[in-house]
């Protein structure tokens, strides 16, 4: 297909040079702004912030289990979070081998308007069998197998899967409470069921370290779970927050009108205005008269600061001149 894009200055300069030394004429392709594919068949459901919340749970869920391979195993463990990707499960599923550890986990969460969320804990094979090595009295070593597991590996995993699951508990209690636990082991990944193969997933890809093994832990999160999960303890939070606020701000108003209300201003009593000339002031004297722009009913301006704050009528209080406000003009 010929390209009809119209020829830059540089590519019309280049080519010119070309035909004057006699050789072929070669054009620079220009460069194609990136372009970022979107699915509009399966929209992102959770923004940043949601996915920071996410972030901050599984970076202690991390620690967390850290901890716990590096005591079992009595072997320095690390595990870090990697990412955290929403796609589809088929998209999930299809990247996974044939035989694979897949523990089924029911987060139990103790909230009647929140649906029975089931989420996948997939330890993969390198990480699978080094643990299995190591527990069986070997130095903790990995090499590449590709078959089912025996009886023997699955109770193995199942005792691990179900301390996997607890771990959870810790970095999700202060936004939920819920009691996880192991529902089953599936060392098949083509046949699990418990998610549609087009429903939209959460994938937290958690690295770990073990000995020379380096290689990958995941937890796929069902969207529509995750999202009334997130819904529920996201406006808890924002709703505390804003009565936190509320509070910060009213005690900071107080510490300010605290800090101030010793602060002296002078207050002025404008009885009127009136403009006169140079001549006139000059030539003023005793006795004289000085008619002013406000009728003696009238209220008369009470100015603080530099702002008019209220007005009033004129008066007599304990044989001094006092004014009476009637209203306030000022904020």
């Amino acid at each position: 297909m010929a390209d009809n894009s119209p020829l830059t200055q540089e590519q019309i300069d280049e080519m010119l040079k070309s035909i004057a030394s006699g050789a072929e004429p070669v054009f620079k392709q220009s460069e194609e702004a990136t372009v970022k594919e979107y699915d509009f068949r399966a929209p992102k459901k959770f923004t940043k912030e949601q996915i920071k919340v996410l972030e901050s749970i599984f970076e202690n869920y991390a620690r967390l289990m850290s901890s716990y391979l590096t005591g079992m195993l009595r072997l320095y463990c690390r595990v870090s979070l990697v990412n955290i990707e929403e796609q589809r499960y088929s998209e999930f599923n299809n990247a996974l081998p044939d035989y694979v550890m897949m523990g089924m986990v029911d987060l139990g969460i103790k909230n009647d308007e929140i649906s029975e969320t089931d989420v996948i804990i997939q330890v993969s094979n390198a990480v699978t069998y080094t643990m299995i090595d190591r527990l069986l009295g070997g130095k903790g070593e990995y090499s590449d197998t590709s078959r089912d597991f025996t009886e023997i590996e699955i109770t193995i995993m199942s005792d691990i899967m179900k301390s996997f699951a607890g771990l959870l508990k810790e970095p999700w209690l202060t936004h939920i409470d819920l009691e996880p636990r192991l529902i089953g082991i599936e060392t098949n990944s083509r046949v699990v069921q418990t998610i549609g193969h087009e429903d939209t997933v959460i994938i937290v890809a958690l690295e770990v370290e073990i000995n020379n093994t380096r290689s990958v832990i995941s937890v796929c999160i069902p969207a529509i779970n995750l999202d009334e999960i997130m819904s529920k303890f996201i406006s808890r939070y924002t709703g505390s927050k804003r009565k936190t606020d509320e509070r910060r701000e009213n005690e900071r108003r107080d510490s300010i009108m605290y800090g101030i209300s010793s602060t002296e201003l002078e207050v002025k009593a404008i009885l009127g205005t009136i403009n006169l000339d140079m001549y006139e002031v000059l030539t003023l004297q005793v006795n004289d008269v000085i008619p002013l722009n406000k009728k003696i009913s009238e209220n008369i301006q009470v100015r603080v600061g530099n702002r008019d704050w209220c007005d009033g009528k004129l008066g007599t209080y304990n044989n001094k001149k006092a004014i009476m406000i009637e209203n306030f003009t000022g904020n």
